[in-house]
């Protein structure tokens, strides 16, 4: 199992890509100061010595170097063992709408994204519990079987899209019924069921389902995604055209949150309703609940006796900064002789 001690570090490496841009600048005023003083051939008769491709040379050996430096800072681990550990926790299974309408973009930048960054951040809380995640749309699926892989959650999440499900609609009565079969068997710890969608469409029995998980112990929070006024659904987000679904009078369709639905299954499932904005999904809100629940102990295997690597990238880092060294930006008789680098500019 591989991991970095303080991966917070890794966010140094959007500094290689300001450097490229500050070289560039700086080499653009270079190029232009040389125009101002004179022909570029004459230039270049007057100064033999100069070269323009050692200095882009030396930036790239530099440039992974850093990257290099600041992986092994970060600190790089390898865990050699695997053992199992006990925990605490509870379950919970994210149910959630990828049908066509969860596009609209009522929410920033739409329905859908906006509910995958609060599933994210919400992941990032979690600690000994355990998720699953379903999508569902006319159909459900299982994404990501109920686990502690946080990892793999975000993952299966980062994937996710209308085009996962092939039939279009909203069966979240259908979604939940497998939801409430995805919990570990035998487990008597909490177990929740979020339902993330609009609402919009909906095609089965919705509030049966929510309620016949609350009979076995299981509590259904809805969060509703959208807002109550709508917004148009495009019909392909990525093609940057305003077109928009339409009805068969030709009118563009508004799809709006049908919050009384989802306000519905909550209390039919015993748990909580939270309309998400753009600033607050609600997620955290509901989570703060779920962690009032019972939470039962189950084992894990989980990796352990972390061997620090860093000594590798700091090692390549170290090798290429004295290959930098011996790289002049300009060209040199001596090195020619040797022929240690084939540059000809």
């Amino acid at each position: 199992m591989f991991q970095f001690a303080h991966s917070e570090l890794l966010f140094l490496l959007f500094l290689i890509p300001v450097i490229i841009i500050l070289f560039w600048l700086s080499n653009k005023r270079k190029r232009k100061l040389l125009q101002d003083f004179g022909e570029r051939e004459i230039i270049e008769q007057l100064m033999p010595e100069y070269s323009t491709t050692r200095p882009i040379i030396k930036l790239v050996i530099l440039l992974v170097a850093l990257a290099f430096f600041i992986l092994g800072v970060a600190g790089p681990q390898f865990g050699t063992k695997l053992q199992e550990t006990k925990r605490k926790g509870v379950e919970i299974v994210i149910v959630l709408d990828v049908s066509n309408s969860m596009l609209a973009g009522d929410l920033q930048p739409n329905r859908l994204e906006r509910a995958k960054q609060a599933i994210s951040s919400l992941v990032d809380r979690l600690r000994n519990d355990k998720i699953g995640l379903i999508v569902f749309a006319g159909e459900a699926f299982v994404q990501l079987p109920i686990t502690t892989d946080y990892v793999s959650a975000k993952m299966f999440l980062s994937t996710i899209s209308p085009k996962i499900v092939p039939v279009q609609g909203t069966a979240i009565g259908a979604a939940i019924n497998l939801a409430a079969k995805s919990f570990s068997p035998d487990n008597k710890s909490g177990k929740a069921i979020i339902v993330i969608s609009d609402g919009e469409n909906h095609e089965d029995d919705v509030v049966g389902a929510a309620s016949a998980a609350s009979k076995n112990g299981i509590n259904v929070d809805a969060v509703g995604v959208g807002l109550p006024e709508g917004a148009p659904i495009p019909l392909d987000a990525n093609s940057g055209q305003r077109n928009f679904l339409k009805d068969e009078n030709g009118n563009v369709v508004i799809s709006k949150l049908d919050e009384a639905l989802l306000q519905k299954v909550a209390t039919a499932g015993n748990g909580t309703y939270i309309r998400a904005t753009n600033a607050d999904a609600g997620l955290n809100t509901i989570l703060d609940e779920i962690n009032k629940m019972t939470k039962e102990e189950y084992k894990a295997k989980v990796y352990s006796d972390y061997e620090d690597q860093y000594q590798w990238p700091m090692g390549l880092a170290l090798l290429l900064l004295l290959m930098e060294l011996i790289i002049f930006e300009r060209k040199t008789k001596w090195s020619g002789k040797l022929h240690l680098f084939q540059i000809k500019n």
